[in-house]
């Protein structure tokens, strides 16, 4: 059953949050904003719309940092993904979405849009600004710049694919999935710092998948919806001053580029082979 809308007083008892996300991922835009503001005032959600010239920025930065050869594969496997998965994971989401609806009551009024390019414009600085956060969400592409992360009166936290510092940057679940390290996929709960996916970690969340029959972004997409109590709890515990950061020290720390397509088919073939194993096991 559908719960009931909230009351401008229930909202107000709360503390405030602010969503930052991509204009093209549904499950953040209403499932996520939902979710947010069941357990919290969720203020305002800052929606944004990419341009070819962040396109090209992206491109550049991987270039550099993979080499043209390997960015070929990145763009093999982007057509493979388009050609092969993408209408499958379109199908996944659609239904998690209708779940999320069910589950959590629409938005309210109460809840203000603003549409940007980017966010660290002028704009969304002041949006933040005024309607003063104490926790803020962000969900984007985009690294955010000091000025727009220290804004929030507690901070802005991550739902880091991958788990950290492990697997640092936006693909975290596909790498620790093409190097079999499945003890590491997960999402990470991190404050944003100055650096990339370095700030403290407030926990590394789990949850059983099928890597014969999911693909590495409904995978990624899991981790978080499937662990969204963990997460609401820990939010509270954050707002309240109750939780602290775990200690990453001594641990391996690496940032991962964007996914191979030769680095999806060693995992699929990992993958295969332990299914067969696994197989054999139940049948000896």
């Amino acid at each position: 059953m559908t719960e009931p809308s909230r009351t401008p007083a229930e909202s107000s008892a709360r503390f405030r949050t602010l969503l930052i996300c991509q204009a093209d991922c549904a499950l953040d835009l209403e499932g996520l904003a939902r979710w947010l503001a069941s357990f919290s005032n969720l203020t305002g959600i800052v929606v944004l719309h990419g341009t070819k010239r962040q396109l090209w920025r992206r491109v550049r930065r991987e270039v550099r940092r993979v080499g043209w050869l390997r960015f070929l594969d990145v763009l093999a496997f982007r057509l493979y993904y388009k050609l092969a998965l993408e209408w499958r994971d379109a199908a996944w989401e659609e239904k998690t979405l209708a779940g999320l609806r069910e589950q959590y009551p629409p938005l309210t009024g109460q809840t203000r849009i603003l549409h940007a390019e980017s966010p660290n414009a002028n704009a969304v600085r002041e949006f933040i600004g005024e309607l003063a956060p104490d926790i803020m969400i962000a969900r984007c592409k985009t690294l955010l710049k000091p000025e727009i992360f220290q804004l929030p009166a507690v901070g802005t936290f991550v739902m880091h694919p991958g788990v950290c510092p492990e697997y640092r940057n936006a693909h975290g679940c596909f790498w620790a999935l093409a190097r079999n390290d499945l003890e590491r996929v997960g999402v990470t709960l991190l404050k944003i710092d100055a650096g990339v996916d370095t700030g403290p970690v407030y926990g590394d969340y789990r949850t059983p998948f099928d890597e014969q029959s999911e693909s590495h972004i409904v995978i990624q997409h899991r981790m978080v919806i499937d662990n969204l109590p963990d997460l609401e709890d820990r939010l509270n515990e954050i707002h309240a001053g109750r939780a602290t950061a775990i200690s990453t020290a001594g641990r391996a720390s690496e940032v991962w580029g964007h996914p191979w397509l030769t680095a999806y088919f060693k995992w699929r073939l990992n993958a295969w082979q332990r299914r067969r194993r696994a197989n054999c096991a139940h049948l000896s």
